[in-house]
């Protein structure tokens, strides 16, 4: 597998973003839409390497103050990090590894915040052998990276489910998992309903409050530590009830308005009390993910 390295200077810094993917330098299909974006010519680099062998990410490192990792390989072991010869380290988390389910597993919490980590050996009815495997390896593996703090400066922001727009060509898993009930997608309501069942409601956030977030961090000074990333805190049936209200023409199925009555509270401020705002509510974060899907949908 390879890894796609986007340099970039701004703001008085050299970042190297890290993300997943079979990314070739030479293959246009997967990097044009890169090197189309405003600016690519002068601030947009791109390098080659092997996300699980890091000394090919030496030369992409070098020289850069903060690293960005939005990387989730799924082949686990462990190995150096070349990202020790950077400054900074933004680490793209989830809420996923914030689960306010009481370590026992027979209930939740009265909030969900920073405090929060989702406990081991949890079963729910909507759950798959991929979610469950994918689920268990998000508090070991920001656990590990929190853990550099002092050797490097280290944030981990805990992204709750991401909406909004996209500038891929194929609508993103989140966003469809966002409108999963208009569109009547079971296979990704079951996943927006585990989401539910693992976090009490479902943590939601506009992706340009996830890009500003990451460069908020990179600019402010010495920062480090968890941070979750949510704009929203809502139950799949509020979310369900908004669709029929605030769209004509949608009518939810019964199937997919399911209530809970999970009483859990969203309780995280560290973000906001270090200055940052976030500029999407939840309206935006549904209606922008609704109009995505639709153009997406258009033949």
């Amino acid at each position: 597998m390879s890894a796609k390295v986007c340099v970039t200077g701004g703001a008085g810094y050299l970042v190297l973003t890290l993300s997943t993917g079979c990314f070739r330098k030479g293959d246009e299909k997967k990097v044009g839409l890169l090197k189309a974006l405003p600016n690519a010519e002068t601030g947009l680099k791109l390098f080659e390497a092997d996300i699980y062998k890091p000394d090919e990410f030496a030369a992409a490192v070098e020289g850069c103050e903060a690293v960005i990792h939005m990387a989730t390989p799924l082949e686990h072991h462990s190995q150096s990090s070349q990202i020790r010869n950077c400054k900074e380290l933004i680490y793209t988390a989830s809420v996923m590894a914030a689960s306010p389910m009481k370590e026992d597993g027979t209930g939740f919490k009265d909030s969900m915040d920073e405090s929060c980590w989702t406990p081991f050996n949890l079963s729910f009815p909507y759950a798959t052998e991929y979610l469950t495997a994918y689920t268990s390896s998000k508090t070991p593996s920001e656990k590990e990276v929190l853990r550099y703090n002092g050797k490097l400066e280290v944030v981990s922001l805990a992204c709750g489910l991401v909406g909004g727009d996209a500038l891929v060509s194929t609508l993103p898993e989140s966003i469809g998992l966002v409108v999963s009930q208009a569109t009547m997608n079971t296979e990704l309501y079951h996943m927006l309903r585990f989401l539910e069942e693992l976090m009490g409601k479902i943590p939601l956030v506009h992706v340009e409050d996830v890009c500003e977030a990451h460069i908020f961090c990179i600019d402010k000074p010495s920062i480090t530590g968890r941070f979750l990333v949510a704009n929203a805190y809502l139950s799949s049936a509020e979310i369900g009830h908004y669709w029929e209200r605030c769209n004509s023409g949608i009518a939810i199925a019964k199937e997919y308005v399911e209530t809970t009555g999970m009483k859990v509270e969203w309780g995280s401020t560290k973000l906001r009390d270090l200055g940052f705002e976030y500029k999407h509510d939840v309206s935006d974060i549904l209606n922008d993910s609704l109009k995505c899907a639709r153009e997406m949908c258009q033949p």
